[in-house]
């Protein structure tokens, strides 16, 4: 967890890649003479947690370093775990996305893996059932599966984390 008290999936783009060594680099594959002398490849070290990120498929730069971000936020929502509030309810960012049960937010949204990272600490803190969790962010159990079904990472974590638990995973 950052200082800022904030998930790190959850820090704006700027204080999330002070957290970070950037590497430029050169990677084969389409995109002809230019991708092959130009460092267009991004990878993203989060240096208080070492997941990396990495993005080559574009040619340019800052794409690749735009989803190279998107993927290291989505693996720290995956992977960095946070005590939830003890007062129980939802963030302010949750709350936002969240009305009269229903979830809205796509996976390609900046939000998404703050999102999920609230969504996965909620479901830790009950042992990765379902309905005590949504019950407790506000939204159906219907709407928070659906939240990990937009992302396959996000999916195959919980499905992981379930096991864990002595769950069955869900289908």
């Amino acid at each position: 967890m950052s200082g800022s008290g904030l998930h790190p999936a959850a820090l704006p783009i700027a204080a999330l890649l002070r957290d970070c060594d950037e590497t430029r680099t050169r990677r084969g594959g389409p995109g002809g003479q230019h991708r092959n002398k130009v460092e267009t490849a991004v990878v993203l070290r989060h240096l208080p947690t070492g997941i990396e990120a990495e993005a080559a498929e574009r040619r340019s730069q800052a794409e690749n370093r735009r989803m190279a971000v998107a993927r290291l936020r989505l693996s720290l929502a995956l992977e960095v775990r946070a005590v939830p509030p003890a007062d129980g309810g939802p963030s302010k960012l949750w709350r936002s996305r969240a009305r009269g049960g229903k979830l809205a937010v796509a996976a390609d949204h900046d939000d998404y893996p703050a999102i999920v990272a609230e969504a996965i600490d909620r479901l830790a803190a009950t042992g990765c059932v379902v309905g005590p969790a949504a019950d407790r962010l506000g939204v159906t159990a219907t709407q928070l599966v659906n939240l990990f079904r937009k992302a396959p990472a996000a999916w195959t974590t919980l499905n992981r984390l379930r096991r864990e638990a002595g769950l069955k995973p869900l289908s």
